[in-house]
């Protein structure tokens, strides 16, 4: 366990956890965005973690967004634009890490926590959760990635809605939107999560890295540039010792054991 006031992280495996423990309904405030970028860079650095989960406690909710004080006595003060920043900084890391996140998303996630949840690139969701980009009903919009992200999951018609009302939607029209991987009982979330986290974590982790590069590129890189980048990344794993040990072991039809060389 860490020391850290409200973000705990503990490891499984291969597995890096990170949960948020901000009582009682997990804001996202300054110390709490510190905190999370701090694990985050963590399980970063550390090879020997290759998938992280995202995880907001035994709370019914996952995460209730951006702790609305603090941001209204930080527009007061005309120190606003760093609280944003700060947020879309923590967010875009998540997104561009090379190694997997995936969001446990054990209750409602609202504004900034629907945004994290949809930073993580993969979500698994409780049946009876609920997700809302709700910041239009403060007369306010996403301010941390939510108009750029939503469109790009759930198409732009879609997420034009979602931001325009700031309804919530329920976890079976979150999966239908392709908006999570997964929707299991609220008591099997973190099991169903770290199920997937270990399936990655079984794989070598430079494919992994090359994998995650390359799908992220396909966002990033206009029409053949994408084919290009993904056919360096498979030419450069193919001289490691990692596609050597894949090969063999397919031929010698067993488990490969693979060591990131």
């Amino acid at each position: 366990m860490s020391e850290r006031k409200f973000i705990l992280t503990t490891m499984e495996d291969n597995i890096f956890i990170i949960t948020i423990d901000h009582t009682p309904i997990n804001t996202l405030n300054m110390q709490t965005l510190s905190e999370l970028e701090e694990a985050l860079d963590e399980f970063i650095a550390n090879p020997i973690y290759k998938a992280a989960i995202i995880f907001g406690g035994d709370k019914v909710i996952f995460v209730s967004g951006a702790d609305i004080s603090e941001a209204a006595e930080m527009n007061t003060s005309g120190n606003i634009r760093d609280f944003i920043l700060r947020g879309q900084r923590l967010l875009r890391k998540i997104s561009e890490c090379s190694k997997p996140i995936i969001a446990a998303i054990n209750g409602l996630a609202l504004g900034g926590g629907m945004e994290l949840a949809l930073a993580c690139h993969m979500r698994i969701m409780a049946s009876r959760a609920k997700l809302a980009q709700s910041e239009i009903n403060l007369g306010i919009i996403p301010g941390w990635g939510g108009t750029q992200m939503l469109p790009k999951i759930a198409g732009y018609a879609k997420a034009r809605e979602l931001i325009l009302t700031g309804e919530s939607i329920s976890a079976q029209d979150a999966y239908r939107l392709n908006l999570v991987n997964k929707v299991v009982p609220r008591k099997e979330v973190m099991d169903a999560a770290k199920e997937l986290a270990r399936k990655i974590a079984g794989k070598g982790s430079l494919a992994i890295r090359a994998a995650m590069d390359s799908i992220r590129m396909s966002t990033e890189l206009q029409g053949t540039d994408g084919l290009v980048f993904e056919a360096e990344q498979i030419i450069a794993l193919l001289g490691t010792e990692d596609a050597q040990e894949g090969l063999k072991a397919f031929l010698e039809k067993r488990q490969p054991v693979f060591r990131g060389k």
